[in-house]
């Protein structure tokens, strides 16, 4: 089988074409591959499909082999693979993930995509819709009790669902700690992704994420489109600030007017191989 190792912001994937290739077990696949001693090594394996709906459909699943229904490190990396190797032309381009259809807009350089815009959608924040096991017609700034301590927790859903952690400094913390026990916790009944928040002013937040299924990875996009709305609707931001992570940086907008948010950010191809693990 023929893969491409992508990424966006350090936050990588196996990415198959399967016009191409087909895989009969997407999850288990997805575990074998992203093993980092094992396999090929990944936050996870994303094929693009064919779509009825959309120009191309990603199907993605995490390193545990959990499904996805939106990655946004994952998306702007599908757009440079189609554009790169020839399956479109057009400088826009609309992706099936989850259900749902996005928007992205292609910036192209010496012929080959350096960065993609994405429209993620607009915030969702009723806690049934995200979803969180709480009444009321949000939840924001809420104290959640974690590993015997309270913190403010404000949770939304980008395409799936993020919780929020506001934090004085993101250097110190312990995520292995922390992350599980956020990811699993009673409130959040399809697990949670959670990130952890350092406001450096009000036109950049500093990020690091526990993704449910993966673990911390470098980046995340839909986890930096919810810190930022988040930050946005508790007035710690501006309604477009950039994301500085530890594989690289976003940039976030929130159109209110559209209610809107939007993604801007770099996708890179690592390699190209073939592979007889699947």
């Amino acid at each position: 089988m023929k893969f491409t190792k992508m990424h966006g912001c350090g936050n990588d994937y196996i990415y198959v074409d399967c016009f191409q290739e087909k895989i009969e077990d997407r999850p288990a696949a997805a575990v074998k591959l992203s093993d980092r001693h094992f396999g090929i090594g990944g936050d996870g394996l994303i094929c693009i499909c064919p779509s009825d709906r959309a120009d191309f459909k990603m199907d993605m699943y995490n390193a545990d082999g959990s499904y996805s229904q939106m990655c946004g490190n994952g998306i702007r990396c599908v757009a440079k693979y189609v554009y790169d190797r020839g399956l479109t032309d057009k400088m826009q381009i609309t992706v099936e993930t989850g259900g749902e259809i996005k928007t992205l807009w292609l910036q192209v350089e010496k012929g080959k995509v350096a960065t993609v815009r994405v429209c993620m959608g607009a915030p969702e924040f009723r806690p049934e819709k995200i979803p969180v096991a709480a009444s009321g017609e949000n939840f924001i700034l809420q104290p959640v009790e974690v590993l015997g301590r309270k913190w403010l927790v404000t949770c939304l859903s980008v395409g799936n669902p993020h919780a929020v952690v506001f934090v004085d400094h993101v250097a110190g913390l312990d995520l292995p700690t922390l992350g599980p026990a956020f990811e699993n916790h009673p409130l959040f009944p399809e697990r949670i992704n959670t990130e952890f928040v350092e406001v450096v002013d009000r036109g950049t937040l500093k990020m690091r994420v526990w993704e449910r299924g993966s673990g911390e990875t470098l980046a995340c996009g839909t986890g930096s489109t919810a810190s930022l709305a988040a930050a946005a609707v508790t007035g710690k931001s501006n309604d477009s600030a950039r994301l500085l992570l530890l594989g690289g940086e976003l940039t976030i907008q929130w159109d209110r007017q559209e209610n809107l948010l939007y993604m801007t950010g770099p996708a890179e191809t690592v390699f190209d191989g073939e592979t007889d693990l699947i």
